[in-house]
């Protein structure tokens, strides 16, 4: 019993050794890849600093309309979201976009941006309808098994001429199709539906005429999807004789859809390419597309309202829709492409390689909004969209109505800004954070004597990890560390504190109950380590929801206190238990020496004791009289 309880000790030993040696190789490689970064790359020792604390660039952009015109409020307000979106894109962190008055949108970036930032913030803007050529999963890490969804509903809608459709509506990739007195279905069940019963017959008025989007061309790919075409070779085998011809992709747009991957978008498509093919992603990432040239401009179209679809009699259903007007021009180019297109195979959810479908991609700042088929030809420049949410719908229609605007961005000025608290405030901060450390430093020395060395080795290792941290993040997502990040780091000292005194006074209530200095380390770190997950993870709650839901002017706070809460588990599991662990087999510690921090004589003789997370242990008389006996949990009594 004796040699196996020996030989479990020295496992433990063996064990928090290795933890120590893989936390100090993992520090050690941070340290290597910001070295390469600053040696090869533009990487600098130093974190960068927001734009309150070392000023920027401030561009001042004129919407511009081609042809003459004025942008309205609502324009306006578009064009800044989607201005927000490219920068955010380019991982710039910090930067703020508001507008100027009636007309102007102001961009504020910490630092100097590129040549090709600035190309790309002030790039013209223009929704443009482009037919799919071939599609691929976006973003890999959307790659995972999905549980497939079979249903079907019938809806109506009568044209405006009152005739009506015949057909089946099927949505979410069913199966099975259903008559009703409208067809309004999905890609992938039309190909199903045709090759299990004839097809249904055409509307008989055109203006009834409804395109559908490809729901099921957006789901997440299944297990058993298709070899992906972007792992493929592709050449085009001679000249294209039409937009929808796959001779489009050239050798050099299919190596960027081979390389693209949509959890980083790509740049907005530049002026000059309506005639080539180009490559785009779904807004959510999930499928990356080869879209041809440029068949309908967004200037052509005339309306686009969301609402709800009327039914036959004249009555409102609850099926969600999208009513797409065109103009003269615009009528007769979608009539076109909807005639051809009514002919091709649908796309398959997520997987088609090079070829021609039924499908017409609306595309906005190299994004896909939306990627309907059609169910007929539509002549008469007026279609129904469906398969979506109310909500999607009425963000849908104001996108295509703000893509119908041939809107540019003039840069009107550009200059230097000063920070608008600068290298003083940031001072304060650091002598803020100082200050911090010394009390804590100073509270350990008379609380835990010389145990107060985990607690110094903790802090410094939680400092060089968090500074290593940042440091690389600047490196590689362009993070600029702000004065409401300064903050959270100088609150993460508190939060890194608490979880010390929670594992020390845990393992010190042991020590009162009589176990040796060994077990009262394993018995504190059960006890303690369920403590600390649970209050990290409500910080960590807090973060992540005040980074989701708040200002810019929050977000600095609540990234660094998330990181540093993460930061603080990491240390407390690789280091603080490790270190404990270790020194609880050396002869001063186990001895209870005064010194320690774990003299059971002195523990006893305690009358108030901090247990952490702001709880107290008093002893009473009867306490004093038999130090044996255990203390209440948790304040005064």
């Amino acid at each position: 019993m004796a040699e196996r309880r020996r030989s479990k000790d020295t496992a433990r030993k063996d064990h928090a050794k290795r933890t120590l040696v893989w936390l100090f190789a993992g520090i050690i490689v941070l340290t290597g890849a910001l070295g390469f970064g600053v040696v090869k790359k533009d990487a600098t020792w130093a974190p960068r600093l927001g734009l309150d604390l070392a000023g920027g660039t401030q561009i001042v952009l004129e919407p511009r309309v081609t042809g003459g015109g004025s942008v309205s409020q609502e324009q306006l307000a578009e064009a800044r979201d989607i201005i927000v979106q490219r920068i955010d894109s380019q991982g710039t962190t910090g930067a703020e976009v508001t507008t100027q008055g009636n007309s102007n949108i102001v961009v504020a970036m910490p630092g100097t941006p590129t040549k090709e930032q600035e190309d790309a913030i002030a790039a013209s803007s223009q929704m443009q309808f482009r037919p799919v050529l071939a599609t691929a999963v976006g973003d890999p890490a959307l790659l995972q098994p999905q549980p497939s969804d079979t249903s079907t509903s019938g809806s109506s809608s009568p044209s405006s001429s009152g005739e009506k459709s015949d057909g089946a509506s099927s949505s979410g990739g069913s199966k099975t199709t259903q008559p009703s007195a409208s067809r309004s279905e999905t890609p992938a069940s039309r190909d199903q539906a045709r090759t299990a019963e004839p097809s249904p017959s055409k509307t008989t008025s055109p203006k009834s005429a409804k395109t559908s989007p490809s729901k099921d061309a957006s789901a997440k790919p299944s297990a058993t999807a298709p070899a992906d075409p972007a792992q493929q070779s592709w050449k085009p085998s001679g000249k294209p004789t039409g937009p929808m011809d796959p001779n489009n992709i050239s050798t050099k747009v299919w190596q960027k859809f081979q390389d693209l991957d949509c959890s980083k978008p790509p740049e907005p498509t530049p002026s000059g390419q309506e005639g080539e093919a180009i490559v785009a992603c779904k807004q959510d990432g999930s499928i990356k597309y080869v879209l041809g040239p440029v068949v309908v401009a967004g200037t052509e179209i005339a309306n686009a309202e969301a609402g709800y679809r009327v039914g036959p009699q004249g009555q409102q259903t609850n099926e969600p829709e999208i009513s797409l007007t065109l103009t003269s021009k615009g009528r007769g180019e979608y009539g076109d492409i909807s005639k051809k297109m009514v002919q091709m195979p649908s796309l398959q959810p997520p997987v088609n390689p090079p070829g021609s479908y039924n499908a017409l991609a609306a595309v906005l700042d190299s994004q896909v909004l939306i990627d309907p088929g059609f169910n007929e030809a539509i002549p008469s420049g007026q279609a129904s969209i469906s398969g979506f949410t109310i909500d999607e719908a009425r963000n849908l229609a104001k996108s295509l109505k703000f893509g119908a605007l041939p809107l540019s961005f003039d840069v009107q000025t550009r200059q230097e800004i000063s920070p608008t608290l600068g290298s003083e405030q940031l001072r304060y901060g650091i002598i803020a954070g100082i200050i911090g450390l010394l009390i804590v430093f100073g509270y350990a020395m008379v609380q835990y004597r010389a145990l107060s060395i985990v607690v110094v080795g903790s802090m410094l290792i939680a400092f060089a990890i968090t500074y290593l941290a940042i440091a690389l993040l600047a490196w590689g997502y362009n993070y600029r560390l702000d004065m409401a990040g300064v903050t959270g780091l100088i609150i993460a000292i508190g939060v890194t504190a608490d979880s010390f005194i929670v594992y020390f006074e845990r393992v010190r209530d042991e020590l009162r109950e009589g176990r040796n200095l060994r077990a009262a380390v394993e018995a504190g770190w059960a006890r303690a380590k369920g403590t600390i997950l649970v209050a990290d993870g409500v910080n960590f709650l807090a973060a992540v929801v005040l980074y989701v839901l708040a200002s810019s002017g929050v977000r600095g706070f609540a990234f660094t206190l998330g990181l540093t809460t993460l930061i603080d588990l990491a240390i407390f599991w690789l280091f603080t238990h490790p270190m404990l662990t270790i020194l609880a087999r050396g002869k001063f510690f186990a001895s209870g020496h005064p010194w320690s921090g774990f003299d059971v004589n002195t523990l006893r003789q305690a009358k108030v004791r901090y247990k952490g997370r702001g709880n107290f242990d008093i002893d009473g008389p009867a306490d004093r009289d038999n130090p044996a006996q255990v203390p209440v949990e948790g304040g005064a009594r």
